[in-house]
């Protein structure tokens, strides 16, 4: 089996949180398309020239390459849209195709561009289309106020949706929300979870982890993903300043790129108007094989987001050992058990957040007896387990059977 993966807008080889359009879609191409390969299938991810001194072809492991191609030029995202590009993209791809005589049996689209390029190609090669969104232009218009994705993205969403051979969902409620807002068959919509590497994210020793770091004894809150308005961070730290000592708890934030400065400072100016300025510390864009030491650094990892179509974060977080408090958004109202691999809160303001905080933070115990119920769930997400269901779903797919039969 050859398959061609689509991802127009990020090249899976950054360092995801390193810039804006980098982040856990860049972790999960690398993972499936490194275990795909593996299976001796032959991948081919065709993705945006992100570094004009990285050449057109890499092989980044046996039977698996990125191509890039140029979608407004070579190097960080164009500040212009990139839907007028996805005509350029699909007949570069097309030239790669036919100058190295290649045959695919089917693509795999990431994200609502790579969908575009995606249909044509399903029409020129005469192939399979499998799509899958990561997120819904319609969701995060709803998810907060002053969210405004534009409707050619939504359009565009629909389009695909309608037009591919089968789509995949993270969560059941991702699988609802096509069939409520875009009209999705859900006989045509997959189920399948993101994986998180046990190998890699693991519990460590806390004061080990710490030491690693550079960090104290204090309690430690931690907050991975970029400051943007989505994800929360503003929430968190107004929660961390009504804890009954502040003083004794700091706020790590791991995550952001040069192109986050109007989140940091949103951030550093509700942290000066409520005196939290020296309880919140930017460690910036990390390493991903770095982010276990945070995770098991940390007392607590906290996800306030308003829309999180899985929480990679939160999987990791389990992973290692420590337990969550997330919004009850998305993916999130699956991905964590409510009072057993952490808590789930239904509003977004602070005071609820920092009951919760102060009922772990002053409980070893419970805190400890949450994080080895989230490591054990955390087993069943392994790349294995999803990677197996995404070759069950393109043997299907490419015996035209229907989705569930």
């Amino acid at each position: 089996m050859r398959i061609a993966i689509l991802s127009v807008h990020t090249c899976p080889l950054i360092t995801p949180g390193s810039r804006r359009e980098a982040g856990g879609m860049n972790v999960y191409l690398n993972m499936l398309t490194h275990q795909l390969a593996s299976r001796g299938i032959a991948v081919d991810v065709f993705t945006r020239w992100h570094d004009p001194a990285e050449p057109e072809v890499m092989e980044a492991a046996p039977g698996l390459r990125v191509i890039h191609v140029e979608a407004g030029g070579r190097g960080p995202q164009p500040d212009r849209p990139l839907p007028p590009l996805t005509g350029s993209v699909t007949e570069q791809i097309l030239a790669f195709q036919q100058r190295e005589g290649l045959v695919y049996d089917l693509v795999h689209a990431h994200y609502w561009l790579s969908g575009l390029v995606g249909l044509e190609l399903k029409q020129r090669w005469g192939v399979p289309l499998i799509a899958m969104f990561h997120t819904l232009g319609a969701v995060k218009n709803q998810a907060r106020a002053g969210e405004h994705e534009p409707l050619g993205r939504i359009a565009a969403e629909h389009e695909v949706i309608a037009g591919a051979d089968a789509l995949v969902a993270a969560t059941e409620d991702e699988r609802d929300l096509m069939a409520r807002l875009y009209d999705a068959d859900v006989s045509h919509v997959q189920v399948i979870p993101l994986g998180v590497d046990t190998s890699t994210f693991h519990p460590l020793e806390k004061q080990l982890a710490r030491k690693a770091l550079g960090l104290n004894g204090e309690r430690l809150l931690l907050f991975v993903g970029r400051p943007d308005p989505l994800k929360g961070l503003e929430v968190l730290i107004s929660a961390a300043s009504q804890l009954d000592d502040p003083d004794g708890v700091r706020v790590i934030v791991v995550g952001g790129d040069g192109g986050s400065e109007e989140g940091f400072q949103r951030a550093h100016d509700l942290a000066a108007q409520i005196d939290m300025t020296s309880r919140v510390d930017y460690h910036g864009s990390v390493a991903h094989d770095r982010l276990p030491y945070y995770y098991s650094a940390a007392d607590v990892c906290v996800i306030p987001s308003y829309y999180e179509s899985f929480g990679l974060v939160a999987l990791e977080s389990m992973a290692c050992g420590t337990p969550v408090v997330a919004a009850r958004v998305g993916g999130l109202r699956s991905t964590v058990q409510d009072g057993e691999t952490g808590y789930l809160i239904p509003w977004h303001c602070p005071e609820p957040y920092a009951e919760r905080l102060e009922l772990l933070l002053d409980n070893e115990m419970l805190r400890r007896a949450l994080g080895t119920q989230a490591q054990a769930a955390a087993q069943s997400y392994s790349w294995s387990a999803v990677t197996d269901q995404i070759e069950a779903l393109y043997e299907r797919v490419l015996h035209t059977n229907p989705i569930g039969s």
